[in-house]
């Protein structure tokens, strides 16, 4: 027996003289003269340096918070579990490569806008006629008035290939796609493709958007060093959804395969009488009382749990089920915090309720959460996915969500951790500029009607 103790006691300082923290690189061991008790003690990088014969924890450029210590006191560690989940590379280092050059692309403009007509039509000319490549394009958009009648566009617009969203699957065909205009075009392109997604470079060409943070006046440059792989990417999760309906006497039509409002087409199991619906979502669920005057009442289950009702009171009434991503949309205007992209996790957040006790909640990326009708429930719901297909969840149906597997890999300018924070600081200063015009508008007209009443 003190055999087997020393046995132990030996192989339990061979393990701690190994141990080393990956998130400093290996700066760091733990031997058996260092102590393992707590937390390591961090030191700011604008410190002076430690001596030589100080051993001091150092903080990375990492996403990521260190890497904890798992042996707890002399004897107690964390049991190291084979199986592991996934593993997450440090979202700052993660950069675009392709494993072949990008042949074709797709080009999402927002319609009916003028002022997007020429750098539309400059950038389509660039990658056909500079990078050669295919370039996509929805048949409506060609369709507009000012496309149609330029001779001058003529030559470049025959050489397009067109599609139409809900008929064809361009899916297994586009290699990047490129958006103009605001966050609407990443939604708009988001919901083309609900599996893999290409990766995405977003000019800012709209009013507001914490989604779109290439400026156009370089485009030239910078989509080059998209199309050399020299660019960071941030890795914007997506919410998996299913929508079970039970099948009251309705005919689903499917055209081509695809269902009417645009997702994969419905599986309906015949042995239970369901129809099932599945959506990939960028921003947000959002579940309210739709047109209805009584109070909305919708049970929400985290992992099979019943954790709460949201009755609400107000018109918009019911609960938002949002990404990271979508954290900065309808659920901060309903008081959620604002969350990086980066940040493994789900937000569950309530419209207008008409309870003191349940609060904007975080649950971590990997749940399953499960939103239903109350059975007291006196009227129907309504559902929607990042602001479309919008449809009626009666009582019987029930709305699944969890993480997806498929992100929408989102191209930085720089990283993600500096092009997020520019672009919170420039909306939050875009709200105040707004006000502050507002406001001096507001003076002038008094100041003129003053002058007018005077004369």
């Amino acid at each position: 027996m003190e055999q087997e103790k020393v046995n132990e006691s030996k192989e339990l300082s061979a393990d701690a003289a190994s141990y080393c923290c990956s998130a400093c690189h290996g700066d760091e061991d733990w031997g058996p003269g260092h102590p393992i008790r707590g937390r390591a003690k961090s030191r700011s990088l604008s410190a002076s340096p430690a001596l030589a014969s100080t051993r001091e924890f150092r903080r990375t450029r990492s996403l990521h918070g260190p890497c904890p210590v798992t042996t707890f006191g002399p004897k107690a560690c964390v049991l190291q579990n084979p199986q592991t989940i996934m593993h997450i590379q440090d979202p700052a280092s993660q950069r675009l490569t392709w494993n072949k050059p990008p042949k074709s692309v797709l080009v999402i403009k927002k319609i009916r806008d003028a002022s997007l007509l020429q750098p539309f039509k400059e950038l389509c000319v660039h990658l056909m006629e500079e990078n050669n490549m295919v370039v996509y394009v929805e048949k409506k958009v060609l369709e507009d008035p000012a496309i149609v009648n330029d001779d001058r566009f003529g030559p470049v617009k025959r050489r397009f290939c067109t599609f139409r969203e809900d008929y064809d699957d361009i899916s297994n065909q586009i290699d990047f796609i490129i958006c103009l205009g605001g966050d609407g075009t990443l939604l708009y392109a988001s919901s083309l493709f609900q599996g893999s997604v290409p990766p995405v470079m977003a000019f800012h060409l709209g009013s507001l958007g914490f989604l779109t943070p290439f400026g156009f006046e370089s485009f030239q440059s910078q989509v080059s060093q998209v199309i050399q792989g020299n660019a960071a990417v941030v890795l914007r999760s997506r919410l998996k959804v299913r929508v079970v309906k039970e099948l009251r006497g309705k005919k689903v039509a499917i055209p081509n395969g695809i269902s009417e409002n645009g997702v994969l087409a419905a599986a309906l199991d015949a042995e239970v009488g369901k129809q099932v619906m599945q959506y990939q979502v960028l921003n947000e669920v959002v579940i309210d009382r739709g047109p209805s005057s009584y109070l909305s009442n919708v049970d929400v289950y985290l992992d099979g749990h019943l954790i709460t009702t949201v009755q609400g009171d107000a018109c918009p009434s019911g609960v938002i089920v949002s990404t990271p991503t979508g954290s900065t949309a309808y659920a901060a205007a309903a008081g959620a915090s604002m969350i990086h992209p980066n940040v493994p996790a789900i937000m569950i957040t309530p419209i207008c309720p008409h309870s003191l006790s349940f609060r904007p909640i975080v649950v971590p990326a990997g749940v399953e959460l499960k939103i239903m009708l109350s059975p007291e429930a006196r009227n129907t719901a309504w559902v929607s996915f990042d602001g479309r297909k919008r449809q009626e969840i009666r009582h019987g149906d029930s709305i699944s969500i969890t993480t997806s597997c498929y992100p929408l890999p989102s191209i930085c300018v720089r990283d993600p951790v500096s092009d997020w924070f520019e672009s919170l600081a420039q909306c939050l200063h875009w709200n105040v500029r707004k006000k502050q015009a507002h406001f001096t508008e507001d003076e002038d007209g008094e100041e003129d009607g003053e002058q007018g009443a005077g004369s």
